[in-house]
């Protein structure tokens, strides 16, 4: 397979991880939990990054956000996962400006090395996204197996899923991306 060729598809997986890591961000579900019971007294509760929430059976939702020192842990998995999007966005930035499908970036050599560039930010990129959301996994599965924890328990949510899912694929895309370093070297130094 020719080096254009990897590169591009190291693309599309470092920008659908990004896209996926990306839209965790907004996503309610980090945590779900449900109690049911005839029609009126059937609640979902479920939280995210910035607030906790209940919807009843009829679909209104009551939300609170979470105070400005909610606790240690979701400011971690905040600011882990502003960062990894952070990351994700000048990792492309630097991946169309290095590939060899495109005409900017300069000589063979420089475009080599913003390619395993754009690779690195990815790879930090994905690490940052999956820390979070294992962080914030941990925290639920601690409570939910813990005997004396007597509030209410919370199971993964879909957002955890979609943010390991896009982390995968910005850590596999990224090693791909810093696989094409020798491709750069060789051509240096025959020229």
């Amino acid at each position: 397979m020719s080096k254009m060729a990897t590169e591009i598809i190291a693309f599309l997986l470092t920008i659908s991880g990004w896209i996926l890591v990306s839209s965790t961000l907004p996503t309610d579900y980090w945590k779900v939990s449900s109690v049911d019971g005839t029609v009126i007294t059937t609640a979902t509760f479920w939280s995210n990054l910035w607030k906790t929430c209940v919807t009843d059976s009829t679909g209104v939702s009551n939300c609170k956000d979470f105070p400005s020192i909610a606790g240690s842990y979701i400011q971690v998995c905040r600011g882990l996962m502003i960062s990894s999007v952070c990351l994700g966005f000048f990792g492309a930035i630097l991946a169309l400006i290095g590939m060899k499908c495109t005409k900017l970036g300069g000589s063979d050599a420089t475009k080599a090395r913003l390619t395993v560039l754009s690779g690195l930010h990815f790879i930090l990129s994905g690490l940052c996204s999956m820390t979070a959301c294992s962080i914030y996994a941990q925290r639920i599965t601690t409570d939910f197996f813990d005997p004396l924890f007597v509030a209410q328990k919370f199971e993964l949510g879909a957002a955890l899923f979609i943010g390991w899912a896009g982390s995968v694929l910005c850590i596999l895309g990224g090693f791909i991306f810093c696989f094409s370093l020798s491709g750069g070297f060789e051509m240096r130094e025959v020229a």
